[in-house]
This record gives structure tokens, sequence and C-alpha cells, in this order.
């Protein structure tokens, strides 16, 4: 008979399992949003239309800033393990990067957009009867916005756990900043194909 290891909630450290608890909220939030766009997707397969306004380029852009902040997540974790300080600051500090990065792309996406007059409704496009079309950006605007206020507070997080590891405090939250930036780097990967590639 093969052996079993039951592991019980006792034997999981308490931050460990506080913040596995909060990325299983955040994904039933983004869940919830992901699966009200894909019913309304099937149900007017005219948003492609409106899909292929949003930038591919920027969007992959993107998506490549984030899987590179991701690496260098993991490096900061794997020097916290080995207690090098001045590397977790490097690679956390790269990760900040990253993060603004995805920032001022995402910005210029939504400066382009909102010039173009892809808004959201009760703007120009209703008044031109594409009602449907503004749905879309509707959805576009609020995943996408509340994913890059998920970034912001990742950064946030990160910047406070590193100024701590810097001084050699509370090095095992260096492992929960990167849970965290993880969880937002693959709402991500679910929001590019959606928004920016099926079109």
């Amino acid at each position: 008979m093969n052996s079993t290891v039951n592991v019980r909630f006792s034997e999981v450290p308490q931050g460990r399992l506080g913040m596995w608890i909060l990325i299983a909220g955040e994904m039933v939030i983004f869940g919830g949003l992901i699966a009200c766009y894909l019913l309304y997707r099937v149900r007017f397969p005219e948003w492609g239309a409106q899909a292929a306004h949003t930038s591919t380029p920027l969007g992959a852009l993107n998506t490549l800033v984030l899987l590179s902040s991701s690496f260098f997540v993991v490096k900061a974790h794997a020097a916290a393990l080995q207690n090098k300080l001045g590397n977790i600051k490097k690679w956390m500090g790269l990760t900040l990067l990253m993060g603004l990065v995805f920032l001022v792309i995402k910005s210029i996406e939504y400066y382009t957009e909102i010039s173009n007059g892809f808004t959201l409704p009760g703007t120009a496009m209703v008044e031109q009867g594409d009602g449907i079309g503004a749905t879309f950006w509707s959805f576009y605007y609020l995943m996408t916005g509340l994913h890059a206020l998920h970034v912001i507070a990742g950064m946030i997080i990160i910047f406070v756990v590193m100024q701590a590891a810097g001084k050699g405090k509370n090095l095992h939250r260096v492992e929960l900043a990167g849970m965290y930036w993880h969880m937002v780097d693959l709402v991500w990967i679910f929001l590019f194909p959606l928004l920016y590639i099926a079109q």
C-alpha cells in the first residue's frame, strides 16, 4: 500500500496559508469576470471586431514584461533562502521596475484607445448605436483596470518587503510577496488572449 501524507492546516505556516486564502478570493473575483466575459463573447461574436482595436503588440510586450518580473521574484526568493540580502534587493528592485514598465505600457494603451473613441457606455459609441461594442470596452477597462490596481498593490507589497529584507528582517515574506505577484501574472496570462488575441 502506498503511504499517503496528510497535511493539516496547522502544519502550514500561517503567512503562507493566509496568502493562499487571499489568492483564492482574488481568483474568484477575476474568474467571475472572465466567465461573464466569455458568456457575452459567445452571445455576441461581433465583439471580435472590437477586440481587433486593442494593441496586440503592446499586450504581448506587457506579457513578456510580467513573465520577466516573475523570474526576478523567483530569484529574490532563492536569494532569501540563501540569506543574500543584497541579491534580494536587486531582484525585487528589478521586479518593481518591470511592474512600472507594465503600467507605463498600459497607460499608453489606454491613452491611444480613448483618443480613438473606444470608451465606456454613455459616450460616443453608444450615441452612434454601438452599444454592444461599448459593452466590450466596459469589460476591457474593468478587467484590465482591476488587474492594474493589483499590479500597483503588488508593487507596494514588494517595496515594503524589500525594505525590510534589505535589513535582514522577515525574509520569509519574500516568498509571500512572490506568491501574490505570481497571481497577478497568472491573471494577465488569461486576460491577454481573451482581450487581445481572440478576435
